[in-house]
């Protein structure tokens, strides 16, 4: 009787331990925390059932299932190089560089199988398709908006696998040997063009200041010999004025004032102390003083 009273105490106890070891088990399997930079893609019955964000989160166990751990952090494809047309028919080499991330993790692994090779291959072609709508020096100017364009077209292109594109790069632009050399040139030939274009405009404006110069010299000659004329005329007209209003004797006190100054001259020269003059000429000198004398 006690033994059989033990053996049933026992078997009640292993039920209640296996209940609860069960129970446990059921709890751990239904209990997900899922981290902030991850999202949990769950699974019923082999179907799509839900989609996990961060933080504490409860399945049914036994009949959900975690499938999928997607990774939310932004992504870097690697970087990839594709030969690309230009629309003048030069042979471009673009170096592209694209990052993304996932914001529905449902469509892209139901969607896509290889994300990374998918939004490669897509990049590819639309670098292609707008490089052939521009001429080289267009891709080299309007690298900006050749960015811009490339990304919304790849945005608009992933858009039902559940990813968002965040950024595009075009990291270089490489040419060909033989394109490179016939560029080389050409800017040369530019560089001389410019050369002798400022050559021209520098002997042209030395020819402009040359003739500026001249002019103004041409001017100030006939100002001042217009100002010497003025002059003259104003001491003509101060002569004829005083002969007007003194006759005859205000002419011939400046001639005797000139014979004087002349005289003066001659006797103050060196080697010319002794000075001989004709009788008519003594008398006119003399008239001269006479005159002086009377002026004062």
């Amino acid at each position: 009787m006690n033994e059989d009273f033990l053996i049933g105490l026992i078997s009640q106890n292993a039920i209640y331990l296996l209940g609860a070891i069960f129970l446990i088990v059921i709890i751990f399997k239904g209990v997900h925390i899922v981290p902030q930079s991850e999202k949990f893609v769950i699974e019923r019955f082999g179907r799509l059932h839900s989609v996990l964000g961060p933080g504490i989160n409860f399945i049914v166990p036994l009949l959900d299932a975690v499938a999928h751990r997607i990774s939310i952090l932004e992504r870097q494809l690697p970087s990839a190089s594709q030969d690309a047309i230009t629309k003048d028919n030069v042979l471009v080499q673009i170096d592209t560089s694209v990052f993304y991330r996932i914001t529905e993790p449902e469509k892209t692994v139901y969607r896509i199988r290889d994300v990374d090779a998918a939004i490669a291959t897509t990049v590819a072609g639309i670098v292609r398709a707008e490089i052939g709508k521009m001429d080289l020096d267009e891709v080299q100017s309007n690298r900006t908006q050749l960015i811009g364009q490339i990304q919304a077209s790849v945005e608009d292109a992933v858009d039902d696998w559940g990813i968002e594109v965040t950024r595009a790069e075009i990291l270089d632009v490489n040419l060909d040997q033989a394109t490179r050399d016939a560029m080389l040139q050409q800017l040369n030939a530019e560089r001389a063009r410019r050369a002798q274009v400022t050559e021209a405009e520098g002997s042209k404006r030395a020819v402009e200041l040359s003739a500026d110069a001249e002019l103004y010299a041409a001017e100030q000659i006939a100002k001042a010999r217009r100002i010497q004329a003025d002059a003259e005329a104003y001491a003509t007209e101060v002569v004829a004025k005083a002969i007007h209003e003194n006759g005859i004797e205000a002419a011939q006190y400046q001639v005797a004032l000139k014979q004087v100054e002349a005289l003066n001259a001659l006797g103050n020269g060196e080697g010319k102390q002794t000075i001989v003059l004709p009788a008519h000429a003594i008398e006119a000198f003399g008239d001269a003083f006479k005159l002086l004398k009377g002026g004062k």
